[in-house]
């Protein structure tokens, strides 16, 4: 079994097989849970949010993350299902968690001129990362039916997470 540190480095490098062991150790939750925090705490450094929109952003991503997988499951695995597919919400949930990996780079967004970049390339790195995790998951054989309920889940958790920060910003 790998080590934390090692599961997020494959998890960046879109390694199939650490998706796969995430999927399947039910006690890895935590430490999906804590690279959700490890992205919203860097992310939260990389806008120069202060400490209170550091702290929003930390409940939101949790909150996102939780509903993100609650969302793929539902559609993934009761709407549009292939034959093999089999999973549970925490089966996502871990994936989905190590997915983030990527946003962890995101604390780099303090650089002038290459803050934006490293958030773009960060965002799509994450929503490859977000692909390859469902696909795991779900035990899909289609790349398409992966990437279709990576975006539907993706547009409702964009959704969630902006609702909540904005019912944090001043009127």
């Amino acid at each position: 079994m790998a080590t934390f540190g090692q599961r997020m480095l494959g998890a960046a490098r879109l390694d199939k097989a650490v998706y796969e062991e995430v999927e399947n150790d039910r006690t890895a939750t935590g430490q999906a849970l804590g690279v959700v925090v490890l992205t919203s705490v860097a992310t939260g450094i990389g806008l120069s949010a202060g400490l209170s929109g550091i702290i929003i952003g930390l409940v939101a991503g949790v909150i996102a993350w939780a509903v993100w997988a609650a969302l793929i499951y539902w559609i993934g695995a009761k709407m549009l299902p292939e034959p093999g597919t089999r999973a549970e919400w925490g089966e996502l949930a871990r994936t989905l968690g190590f997915a983030t990996t990527p946003g962890v780079l995101r604390i780099l967004g303090v650089i002038p001129v290459l803050g934006e970049l490293i958030f773009i390339v960060t965002g799509i790195w994450m929503l490859v990362a977000t692909v390859v995790a469902v696909r795991q998951a779900l035990d899909y054989r289609s790349l398409p039916r992966a990437v279709g309920v990576c975006f539907v889940g993706w547009v409702a958790q964009v959704a969630v997470f902006y609702f909540l920060t904005s019912m944090a910003r001043p009127l």
